[in-house]
C-alpha cells in the first residue's frame, strides 16, 4: 500500500501494516519514497512529473487511481502506482489546483478539487470530466483575498462529515469556512473564527467536535460548528501560525499539529519559520512540543503532514519547504529524518523564503 504526503491532499490513513511507499508532492513533481528492505530507512524509488509543482496528491482507494493537482499545471492522474501519468482536466476551467479529496456518495465515488481563484469542482468519472459547483461562490465573497501576490483567495482544504459524505467543509484562505449539506449544491458560511482558515479536522467518534487551524490560532467547536472557542493564539507555545493538523482515527483525543512561530509574511523577511510539531492527548486542550529527534524551532516551514494508523502503532510523516521528510514510526515518540535533498514541498511560493536564504 502507498500513502500520500502533500500540502493539499488527505492526511489521515488506516491500513493493516505500515505502508511501503509514500508519494510526496514537491515543486519538481511526485517523488516515490520506499522503505528499505530492512524496514529501518527510506530511499527514493522513482520520480514523475518533474516539470510540475505538485500542490495536492490523492489516492482514490477503490480504483487506486492517483491524482496530482498542480500549481498552474492543472490535473494529472496515474493508474499504475505513479509511474506514468495522463492529463485529466476536461471541464476544469481553473488550472491552479490547491486541494483534493474524495468520498463515496450514493451514486459512486466523487473526487473534489479546489483551486485558486477559490472555486470547487467535482468529477464522477475519475477525473475524465470535471464540473464546477458554483454555489461555493454564491456567498458573499467581498472579503475573499490573500496577502501575497496575486492577492487572490484559494480553496485550501476540503473535508467531509465522517458519517455523512454529503456534508462538506471547505476552507477558503482567506475567506472563511463554508459548509454544504447537499454535496456542494448549496453552501453557507460558518461564522465564529478568523477568515484565514487552514484545515478542518472532525472527530470521527464524535462529529460534533470540530477543529480548525487558522492564521491566528486553533479553534474548536463542540456542537457541530454552531459555536467556537479559540484554543491557541499568536503567542501559544505550539506556534502562532498552526496549519497542519491530524488526529488518530481510533483515538481521536490524540492529535498532532505542525505550526510556525509566525506567518509567511515574516518568513520572507527573516528566512525563519521557527516550526514545531506538538502533540495533544486530551483532544487539543493542552499540547506538548515534540523534541525527540526533531530540531526545535526548525528554520523552514512544515508544509505537509500525514498520519497512518496501522493497528499496533502508527506513523507520522512531516515534510518541509526545504525538501526534508521527517518520520516517526512509534506514535510520535521518536523522530528521524527519513530523507533529505528533495525539491521543496510547498504551497505556492512558501519555499522561496528558505531556499534563497
Amino acid at each position: 500500500m502507498a500513502i500520500t504526503l502533500s500540502h493539499g491532499g488527505p492526511t489521515i490513513y488506516r491500513s493493516a501494516e505500515p505502508s511501503r511507499q509514500v508519494l510526496v508532492g514537491t515543486i519538481e513533481g511526485v517523488v516515490c519514497l520506499e522503505r528499505d528492505s530492512g524496514g529501518g530507512g527510506w530511499h527514493v524509488a522513482h520520480r514523475a512529473l518533474t516539470d510540475k509543482h505538485v500542490h495536492a496528491l490523492l489516492i482514490e482507494p477503490e480504483s487506486g487511481t492517483i491524482f496530482a493537482g498542480m500549481k498552474h499545471g492543472s490535473m494529472f492522474a496515474s493508474s499504475d502506482g505513479g509511474r506514468t501519468w495522463d492529463r485529466r482536466d476536461k471541464g476544469l476551467t481553473e488550472q491552479n489546483v490547491y486541494s483534493l479529496a474524495c468520498a463515496r456518495l450514493a451514486d459512486g465515488v466523487r473526487v473534489f478539487a479546489g483551486t485558486e481563484p477559490a472555486h470547487l469542482f467535482y468529477s464522477d468519472d475519475l477525473g475524465r470530466g470535471w464540473t464546477e459547483l458554483p454555489a461555493l461562490r454564491s456567498v458573499d465573497t467581498s472579503r475573499w483575498s490573500f496577502p501575497a501576490p496575486p492577492g487572490v483567495a484559494h480553496t485550501k482544504h476540503i473535508n467531509f462529515h465522517p458519517l455523512d459524505p454529503q456534508t462538506l467543509f471547505i476552507g477558503v484562505e482567506q475567506g472563511g469556512l463554508l459548509k454544504s449539506t447537499d454535496a456542494g449544491k448549496t453552501f453557507q458560511v460558518v461564522p465564529g473564527m478568523d477568515d484565514d482558515v487552514h484545515r478542518t479536522v472532525i472527530n470521527p467518534q464524535n462529529p460534533d467536535r470540530i477543529y480548525i487551524t487558522t492564521g491566528i490560532g486553533m479553534y474548536a467547536s463542540g456542537d457541530g460548528g454552531k459555536t467556537w472557542e479559540q484554543w491557541t493564539d499568536l503567542h501559544h507555545e505550539i506556534g502562532g501560525y498552526p496549519d497542519l493538523l491530524v488526529l488518530h482515527p481510533r483515538r481521536p483525543e490524540l492529535m498532532f499539529v505542525a505550526s510556525a512561530e509566525k506567518g509567511p509574511g515574516s518568513w520572507r523577511k527573516s528566512h525563519f519559520a521557527g516550526s514545531r510539531v506538538s502533540k495533544s492527548t486530551d483532544g487539543g486542550k493542552t499540547w506538548q512540543v515534540l523534541r525527540q529527534g526533531l530540531p526545535d524551532r526548525l528554520r523552514p516551514a512544515f508544509e505537509a503532514m500525514c498520519l497512518e494508523d496501522w493497528g499496533d502503532s502508527f506513523s507520522i510523516f512531516a515534510a518541509t519547504a526545504t525538501g526534508e521528510v521527517w518520520c516517526s514510526d512509534d506514535g510520535g515518540e521518536h523522530w528521524r529524518e527519513a530523507v533529505s535533498g528533495l525539491a521543496p514541498i510547498s504551497k505556492g511560493d512558501h519555499y522561496a523564503a528558505f531556499v534563497t536564504a
